[in-house]
């Protein structure tokens, strides 16, 4: 028998289509099955679900993105989930790299007239700790003028402004490293057959090395002058 089709796991596969498209549009099955641990079969089995609702659509061998719907939908459960990680950050002082997963049960817990209430009082951020824009209460998300750190050629200089398809063990590496959004990176060297980037964070003396995974989800704008 198939799981219930919960409000609260539609909405956790829709977040999670939404975030990974930031990385890689159409999220193959094998992401998918990844981000929300669990066997391709059942990701296979809940996408057709979903396209029945007509919130998603499925190219087979190619994956899965959000139509409209679905990403209005989705949409609403990020400005949730982002508005709790800046009341969580900015009103409760937790540490940045520690409050998306406090953030991920909330999101699913927020009546409207609370979310917009949670808006007001943090005074209407448009950005999450993480630097993600936050959709506005239509679920419009707004467009970002970015693109991977992975990108950069050596020599290169950008302003990270955002963390993309956050998780906790990540959020927490790049914390201890000095990784947040404002820091200006300077790529030093890119090791061949696909190995790590050397980066230098401005005020540091030595650069630290960021696997191309990693360095995939760090976003940033480049530095005036930099094409």
């Amino acid at each position: 028998m198939s799981p219930a089709l919960t409000s609260e796991t539609i909405e956790m596969y829709l977040k999670s289509i939404c975030e990974l498209e930031t990385i890689e549009s159409p999220v193959a099955i094998s992401q998918l099955a990844q981000r929300q641990s669990v066997s391709s079969p059942a990701v296979i089995e809940m996408v057709k679900r979903l396209a029945a609702k007509e919130l998603v659509t499925h190219t087979p061998y190619k994956g899965v993105a959000l139509t409209v719907t679905g990403k209005k939908r989705a949409h609403n459960v990020l400005r949730r989930h982002r508005l709790w990680e800046r009341f969580l950050v900015d009103v409760l002082n937790l540490p940045w790299e520690n409050v998306h997963d406090c953030a991920c049960r909330l999101e699913h817990a927020t009546a409207p007239a609370v979310t917009e209430s949670l808006a007001a009082l943090l005074q209407h951020p448009v950005r999450c700790p993480h630097g993600n824009p936050i959709p506005d209460a239509d679920g419009n998300l707004p467009d970002d003028e970015k693109l991977p750190l992975a990108a950069l050629e050596i020599g290169q200089s950008a302003t990270l402004v955002s963390v993309g398809y956050e998780e906790t063990i990540l959020l927490d590496y790049l914390s201890r490293r000095g990784f947040f959004p404002g820091v200006t990176l300077t790529v030093e060297d890119i090791a061949p057959y696909q190995g790590p980037l050397m980066v230098l964070i401005e005020g540091r003396e030595q650069p630290c090395a960021l696997g191309r995974e990693i360095a995939g989800r760090v976003f940033v704008t480049m530095d005036s002058g930099e094409g």
